[in-house]
């Protein structure tokens, strides 16, 4: 409802009504008073006659009551026009009181107000409205028509934008001060209009504000959905600027990050790519949509533009190196696939569904005589004559519906000749079972046919001779099974043989690699007992003794611990504990050990650092490149030793090079075997067991680790390994190394228990410890040791155990068992010889620590530091 609607009856229109019926009452009376003044004058003009007198004043009489009459009406029309005019004097003051009413109300509302008549002038409007005009010299009044007021909006600049909505009845301005007026506009009852002015300058900043924000979140989710996309994408406006693009648009081009609005022309010229747009064109002017590109890597790209209706346009950059070379095997296949065909003395054919030729080799091109591929698209109906095809046409029939049929046809070859061929179809079905096509293989057996003639008549004569000879064939048979009897014998007992002497080597390897315990145990005693030597103040006779039996006893260890290794590899006893690490913190330590040894020998060992993250059993990566780096030093007798580190996409190559004497070519493939040496090159240098490589080569094979080698005989040699990278690797912090006296001193007072089966381990584990100022208990047994420090209740800092004991008691169960009955658990450090993965694994769940026979004194006291310091 339009304002005007909602307002009171308007009261000038009752009151003119009122007034044309008082006028025409008035009209109604002085004709009256005319009529009466005729019949009056009338009346006394005719006083002379008097035959008519009493008819003059009857007629008089009626006039007179007909004027009373008249009268009566004219009184009683002039009392209703009294009250008619005191109404219309109340209706007036309602009327202006209404009125001021709508220019209150009008003035109240914040919007502009305008309300037309029929002819469109302005009647009513309100200060709202007027504002708008206030800096213009333009006087808007009642009475102004609407088209005026439009040009006046327009010549002043009152206006500056126009909006129309499609569907809606509302326009929008945006006038010269910056504000939105919305113009809302409604007819009246009486044809005029009423127009509101509604400053929406609030709601168009919201309503630009959420649309910037909008237009923002949909750019961020297009950017991340491209990012997002396998291809690279690359979005270039009208003005050829960048505009959008991907990570994966930078790496297939070689591009480092760029800066946006970068023009696309510059960005491509540091790229190995062409530039390719909607505009560019071949050789011969026509427009080029797509195209490919082989990178220096071995990598194939497509790329692709598509304009944009707006202008600029869209490139996509797809990697198809795999779809290519896909390709260029099946084209690779095909070609063989043709090659034998057409070299196979048959005629081989395929046929779609509809009978139409899809493949044919050469032999059956030559035979139909058509040209090379000129049967390719063809029907079946157009290759034969129709005599031919109606002969095959059954044949086809019971073939398309998944029958394979074989059978013979009589045909002239291209020289006339007749020749029976042996046809086959073979149904080619689908996995639902459709077949969709039919395999074709014709052979000529003319001369089979000949030959089975011919062979059916030599039948006959040598049935003859066959009866003959198959007495002497059943004799020489008999002498031919004895003979295969007595061979197959042999070959039994050679079987026997060889799985005994299998069966032997595996019992001798399992034998040695579970006995490992029992060899290490003494050297472990004689380990400890020469490690107290050495640490004690003697003379120095002494003291060179005793070092020269320590270096005699760590040469026997080396030696055991690596035929031991070669047992427990061929055995399967270890196992690899696979994880992600640092591969540089190992290196270091590396290059640390071996760059002193080199210093010995005289040779100067390089390193290179590497930061990558590589995923494997770390220490037997570490036994692998020990032994490199050992050989390495072994047979180089000058120069210098490299170890370093290359990329290689998913994996890390780790490589030992020499300037040492070198492998010949034909001595590459045994240097891996078990007791392959090289020749020395110091006089003073053991040649060892030539276990070395075939250590590393067990230990890469059961790692999937790829060992590499190349060398040239007089300038030096180069191992590699190949391992895989990872993504990420736990956090691992670097303690800091102390030195002997800070190990010494907070080893100082510890009390530790000692138990271990073997006397002389217990005895040389005491005197070692002692020397460090440690207070030791040593046992036995699990009893033993609870008989000396009263039921394991005693103060104790630290247990050491072994981990085999007797009677099949092991030391991880007799720690469990001691600690259950302390108040406060003691830390504990498990020696053994038993390097499996299981009880690493079992070992580490448990929260103790692990220590590998023979025992270093070293390696110890750092190990008890750590434990102390943790409880």
């Amino acid at each position: 409802m339009s304002p005007l609607a909602a307002a009171p009856a308007d009261p000038n229109g009752e009151l003119a009504n009122l007034r044309l019926e008082l006028e025409q009452l008035r009209e109604d009376k002085r004709k009256l008073q005319r009529i009466n003044a005729a019949l009056i004058e009338r009346v006394e003009s005719s006083a002379s006659r008097r035959d008519d007198s009493y008819a003059a004043f009857q007629h008089s009489v009626v006039l007179a009551e007909q004027v009373r009459e008249r009268t009566d009406a004219l009184n009683q029309a002039m009392a209703e026009l009294k009250a008619s005019n005191q109404l219309l004097s109340d209706a007036r003051l309602r009327a202006e009181t209404a009125h001021q009413h709508l220019i209150d109300a009008i003035e109240s509302i914040s919007d502009g107000f305008v309300l037309f008549d029929k002819d469109m002038r302005i009647v009513l409007f309100n200060s709202r409205f007027k504002s708008f005009w206030a800096r213009s010299r333009v006087r808007i009044g009642s009475g102004t028509r609407l088209a005026e007021i439009k040009r006046l909006a327009q010549s002043t600049g009152l206006i500056v934008e126009e909006l129309s909505r499609s569907g809606d009845d509302h326009t929008l301005y945006r006038l010269h001060n910056g504000r939105w007026m919305q113009v809302s506009e409604r007819p009246t009852r009486e044809g005029g209009l009423v127009i509101l002015y509604t400053d929406i300058t609030e709601v168009k900043i919201s309503e630009t504000m959420r649309r910037e924000q909008a237009l923002a979140q949909k750019s961020r989710l297009l950017q991340r959905a491209v990012d997002n996309l396998s291809q690279g994408v690359a979005m270039v406006n009208a003005e050829g600027t960048l505009e959008l693009w991907n990570h994966r648009f930078l790496e297939l081009c070689g591009l480092a990050p760029i800066e946006a609005h970068r023009p696309f022309v510059e960005v491509m010229e540091d790229s190995e790519l062409g530039l390719l747009t909607p505009d560019t064109q071949d050789s011969n002017g026509r427009r080029v949509q797509q195209m490919e590109q082989r990178l220096f890597d071995g990598r194939v790209l497509e790329v692709r533009t598509h304009p944009m209706p707006a202008g600029g346009f869209v490139n996509t950059f797809t990697d198809i190196t795999e779809r290519y070379r896909h390709a260029e095997a099946i084209s690779e296949s095909e070609r063989w696939i043709r090659l034998i065909t057409d070299h196979v003395p048959a005629l081989i054919a395929y046929l779609s569904a509809d009978l139409v030729y899809e493949f044919t080799n050469k032999v059956y091109e030559e035979w139909y005589h058509w040209p090379r591929g000129g049967m390719l698209g063809q029907n079946m109906r157009e290759v034969h004559n129709d005599e031919h095809f109606r002969n095959l046409a059954p044949y086809t029939e019971r073939a398309l519906n998944g029958e394979s049929v074989t059978f013979e046809v009589v045909e002239t070859n291209r020289n006339g000749q007749e020749r029976c061929m042996l046809r086959s179809y073979v149904p080619n079905r689908q996995a639902s079972g459709e077949v969709v096509g039919i395999f074709v293989l014709i052979r000529d057996i003319s001369e089979r046919r000949r030959t089975a003639e011919a062979l059916h008549q030599a039948y006959q004569n040598l049935e003859l001779r066959v009866r003959e000879r198959t007495s002497e064939l059943t004799r020489l048979n008999g002498q031919l099974q004895q003979e295969i009897d007595e061979r197959s014998q042999v070959e039994l007992r050679l079987r026997e043989a060889k799985r005994e002497a299998e069966t032997a080597n595996l019992s001798k390897t399992k034998f040695l690699a579970a006995v490992s315990h029992d060899l290490l145990q003494p050297l472990n005693a004689a380990r400890l007992f020469t490690s107290a030597l050495l640490e004690r103040v003697e003379p120095n006779g002494s003291q060179t003794l005793v070092r020269n039996i320590s270096n005699s006893l760590e040469d026997v260890e080396n030696l055991l611990g690596t035929l031991v290794d070669i047992s427990k590899l061929d055995a399967g006893v270890i196992k690899p504990d696979i994880a992600p690490f640092a591969v540089g913190e190992l290196l270091d330590n590396l290059a640390v050990e071996y760059r002193q040894l080199a210093a010995v020998e005289g040779l100067q060992l390089d390193f290179i650092p590497c930061s990558a993250l590589v995923r494997t059993d770390i220490q037997l990566l570490a036994r692998i490149l020990r032994n490199l780096l050992s050989n390495a030093i072994r047979y180089t007798p000058k120069g210098r030793i490299l170890l370093g580190c290359r990329r290689k996409r998913q994996s890390l190559v780790i490589e030992v090079w020499d300037t040492g004497m070198g492998i010949a070519a034909d001595k590459l493939g045994e240097i891996f075997q078990e007791f392959k040496r090289g020749d020395v090159q110091r006089h003073n240098q053991d040649r060892g067991l030539g276990l070395g490589l075939a250590i590393v080569d067990k230990i890469a094979q059961m790692l999937g680790h790829r060992i590499r080698v190349a060398s040239v005989p007089g300038k030096g040699s180069v191992f590699s390994i190949e391992v895989p990278t990872a993504s990420r690797a736990p956090k691992a912090s670097r303690e800091p190394v102390d030195n002997s006296e800070c190990l010494l001193e907070r080893l100082h007072g510890s009390r530790v228990w000692v138990l271990d089966n073997d006397a002389a381990i217990c005895a040389g584990m005491r005197t070692l410890l002692e020397g460090w100022g440690c207070q030791v208990v040593t046992a036995l047994s699990e009893q033993d040791l609870a008989r000396q420090v009263d039921n394991f209740h005693a103060d104790a800092d630290l247990l050491i155990a072994d981990y085999h004991l007797d009677d099949g008691h092991n030391g991880v169960d007799a720690v469990a068992a001691i600690n259950a009955r302390r108040g406060v658990p003691l830390p504990a450090l498990m020696i053994t010889a038993n390097y499996s993965n299981e009880l690493k694994l079992h070992l580490r769940e448990l929260g103790h620590t692990l220590m590998h026979k023979p025992v270093r004194p070293m390696k110890l006291k750092t190990a008890m530091s750590h434990l102390l310091d943790g409880s």
